[in-house]
């Protein structure tokens, strides 16, 4: 037998994360996190120690906490994560302010590949009144966005299954968002840390990086109302490279902003054309 507080630290040692370590028990216990501070001195049952010293292994081996839980905030959602879909990442609620900024009550929104639903059910959360469609690839990530739809009560939300914008012809929005893969596709860090474990299809594309990005950015000019906008999330280091890909299809307003670290993470375009 051992208690909270010396199982935690004696973990918290193994992963050199007390969070980590932290969220892991709670898992196990089926407890909030505040349970562990009024129950320090509480003793862990054997078999509760045994499946938590299992979990801690698997962390051990890299594999992300979020696939291990199967859980992982989002905004002010928890969202239901598999292995089928990409792990929220709290940079990422940039690009949803920014779509909020752009959105009125009444406004039609896209969120292609969309995975886990995390854009696509924030926007839907804070504007319920907006038509929100979302569209991925991936049959199975979509069930799990459709799931965490469920979840939350959240209703204003379509969901497509298609690459990008091909599910969803003759249909126009004002708000595209997308958090789409960048990642070049021979880059080292895809054979590093949690990446090794998410879905190589929602991380690389192609040699730069763009693949993705150059195909959202050309099939969305066909489905934005004259006056509506494009935002995508890239990579810290290609923020130059997506607005000439931006300029060069005719987006006006061209733009990108950094994230709390001052990376450059996402950017974006007015479509004005008809």
């Amino acid at each position: 037998m051992a208690e909270v507080r010396e199982t935690i630290a004696q973990a918290a040692r193994e992963l050199g994360d007390r969070l980590e370590a932290e969220l892991l028990l709670v898992h196990v216990l089926d407890k909030p996190r505040s349970w562990l501070i009024a129950h320090a001195d509480d003793e862990l049952a054997s078999a509760d120690l045994d499946a938590y010293g299992a979990l801690v292994q698997r962390r051990r081996d890299g594999e992300p906490v979020a696939y291990i839980t199967g859980r992982r905030g989002f905004w002010t959602l928890e969202l239901e994560v598999t292995p089928a879909t990409l792990i929220p990442r709290p940079e990422t609620e940039l690009l949803v302010e920014l779509a909020l900024a752009r959105m009125t009550s009444k406004s039609r929104v896209v969120d292609l590949g969309t995975g886990s639903g995390a854009i696509a059910l924030a926007l839907a959360r804070e504007c319920p009144t907006a038509g929100i469609v979302a569209t991925d690839a991936s049959a199975e990530a979509l069930a799990v966005a459709e799931r965490n739809a469920v979840k939350h009560g959240i209703r204003n939300v379509q969901f497509f299954h298609g690459d990008w914008l091909a599910p969803l012809a003759g249909e126009t929005f004002d708000v595209v968002v997308s958090n789409p893969p960048y990642i070049e596709s021979d880059d080292v860090h895809l054979g590093q840390g949690d990446l090794r474990f998410e879905p190589a299809s929602a991380l690389a594309s192609g040699v730069d990086g763009l693949d993705d990005i150059r195909r959202i950015v050309a099939q969305a000019r066909e489905h934005l109302v004259p006056g509506g906008w494009l935002l995508m999330e890239h990579g810290w280091n290609q923020g130059d490279a997506v607005r000439g890909v931006l300029e060069a299809a005719g987006y006006e307003q061209v733009f990108t902003e950094q994230d709390l670290e001052e990376r450059d993470r996402v950017s974006g375009g007015a479509w004005t054309r008809s």
